[in-house]
């Protein structure tokens, strides 16, 4: 996800400090949600084989509702950036959204 590996006396407030034995050994910069947002679909590309942009409309989906139980709609731009990944609109992916909620509702009140 982009994380980068310090030595404990160069982390700052924000890095996670591992320590083994009460020694601080690591230090662990976790990158902004934003960036790891571009790692996530980088590697969404990668597993994919091709560029999101060029999937079909029912993978585009899944990848949305992948990303929404990710918490990637939860980013400043998150919906701006996925949608230019996968060469849609930003109304599309709304409409994606909005299409996975209204499935889960419906299975919600079959499941009662």
């Amino acid at each position: 996800m982009g994380a980068e590996l310090l030595g404990p006396e160069l982390a700052g407030p924000d890095d996670v400090v591992l320590s083994w034995e009460g020694e601080d050994v690591l230090a662990v910069r976790l990158p902004q949600l934003s960036e790891s947002l571009d790692h996530i679909l980088a590697a969404m590309e990668r597993r994919h084989g091709t560029p999101l942009a060029e999937l079909d409309r029912k993978s585009k989906q899944e990848i949305v509702r992948l990303l929404e139980a990710r918490g990637a709609f939860s980013v400043r731009h998150g919906v701006e950036t996925v949608a230019g990944a996968l060469g849609v609109s930003r109304f599309t992916v709304y409409n994606y959204l909005n299409r996975e909620t209204a499935l889960n509702r419906e299975k919600a009140v079959k499941a009662d």
